[in-house]
């Protein structure tokens, strides 16, 4: 039979134990199969954002029946030859992005730390692309529905429910405080810190792309968040429409053309930066 004294025996074997196999875990997200989920996954999120600009290029040009956002992206590669693959490799990217993200948000981020701040952002995104791995697979098997009228019957779902006004409003809040933080990233190129060795021309190219999309990025994702308040403000879930609600948002105003290109042009320089960063970004 044990006694009292045999307890605390067990209990350091029991510490080594959880912190041999912190480490182990902590290695593995390390290690050289997850630095290339994040590279694979930092090239499909710049693919994406290649093809939302280039739509929403189109669309400030006076083309119809395209959708500004990530599905629509997906939607126009699988009426081509090979989209379907093409979309299959973007959803294990998107999935790889999603790994990479969560495990900095459970051992730190690099060049970060384990700072909490970054490590919320880190949750925040591997969750987003998640979701995104998701809307590649539904869109693989057939899902027709666009992402804004995804994101408007979640809004109107969301403000039948007890306090889901008030909530609509808080998101829309969060996503207006990323976009303000996105923009003063690109402003005092904060994002430079992540490319600690690399050659000068490519450097100088990487900050042109890197400030031009990620301010642009930033803008976007503050008409994002101002549609949902104003969703929740005036009770039509018809204005959160995403991404594709804030382009056209923007051509409805004065020069409107001129702000659509504008924005379509951020946004594809954004989608080159991506690429930029799987390529030299360090992880």
């Amino acid at each position: 039979m044990a006694t009292d004294r045999d307890a605390p025996a067990g209990l350091p074997d029991a510490r080594t134990a959880l912190s041999d196999a912190r480490a182990l875990v902590q290695d593995a997200a390390d290690s050289d199969p997850v630095g290339w989920l994040a590279r694979t996954g930092l090239a499909a999120r710049g693919v994406v954002y290649l093809l939302i600009g280039i739509l929403a290029l189109l669309l400030a040009r006076g083309a119809s029946g395209k959708h500004v956002d990530q599905k629509g992206a997906l939607a126009e590669l699988l009426t081509h030859a090979y989209g379907s693959v093409l979309v299959s490799v973007l959803a294990f990217g998107f999935f790889g992005y999603a790994l990479w993200r969560l495990a900095e948000a459970a051992f730190g981020v690099t060049g970060e730390g384990r700072k909490t701040s970054a490590r919320v952002k880190s949750a925040a995104r591997g969750v987003a692309y998640l979701v995104l791995t998701f809307t590649a697979v539904s869109a693989l098997r057939g899902s027709t529905q666009t992402q804004a009228s995804q994101q408007e019957s979640l809004t109107a779902r969301s403000m039948t429910m007890t306090g889901g006004r008030l909530l609509v409003g808080l998101v829309g809040a969060v996503v207006i405080a990323a976009g303000v933080a996105m923009v003063v990233e690109g402003v005092q190129l904060r994002f430079v810190r992540s490319f600690p060795a690399v050659p000068p021309r490519v450097h100088a190219l990487i900050v042109h792309l890197g400030r031009i999309g990620t301010v642009g990025r930033g803008v976007v994702f503050v008409l994002i968040g101002g549609l949902l308040v104003s969703a929740a403000w005036t009770l039509d879930p018809g204005r959160a429409g995403g991404m594709d609600a804030a382009v056209r948002t923007l051509l409805q105003q004065p020069f409107g053309q001129a702000l659509g290109i504008t924005v379509a042009l951020a946004l594809i320089a954004f989608g080159l930066y991506g690429l930029a960063e799987a390529r030299y970004r360090r992880v």
